[in-house]
């Protein structure tokens, strides 16, 4: 089994950059991809970004600027088994618990979560 502890979270102000981190523990196999998502109070969670195990990423439309750059940046480092979510100009809708997750060939995995909160 993998175990997934977010870090990073907490009261920001707008246009703020925190970074979440994610640190994958337990007897871990090759993981196909770390990701991120965040859930807002009554709504659906949903994926924020991803990160494949060849160093493909992806972005939610909703964390993307002017010409759809995205305000959010994931990385990995393979070494320490963690993942990062750099986040920058946040907005008081990025508020929300943020989930790492993450996969292999037994299952998914997700972590407990942080709270960002993001105050304008």
């Amino acid at each position: 089994q993998v175990q997934l502890e977010e870090s990073g979270g907490g009261l920001v102000q707008a246009g703020g950059s925190p970074t979440l981190s994610c640190a994958a523990s337990g007897t871990i196999f090759s993981i196909n991809y770390m990701g991120w998502y965040r859930q807002a109070p009554g709504k659906q969670r949903e994926l924020v970004a991803v990160v494949t195990s060849g160093g493909t990423t992806n972005y939610a439309d909703s964390v993307k600027g002017r010409f759809s750059i995205s305000r959010f940046t994931i990385s990995r480092d393979g070494a320490k088994n963690t993942v990062y979510l750099q986040m920058n100009s946040l907005k008081p809708d990025d508020t929300g618990v943020y989930y790492c997750n993450t996969q292999d060939f037994r299952g998914t995995y997700w972590g407990q979560g942080t709270q960002v909160t993001v105050s304008s």
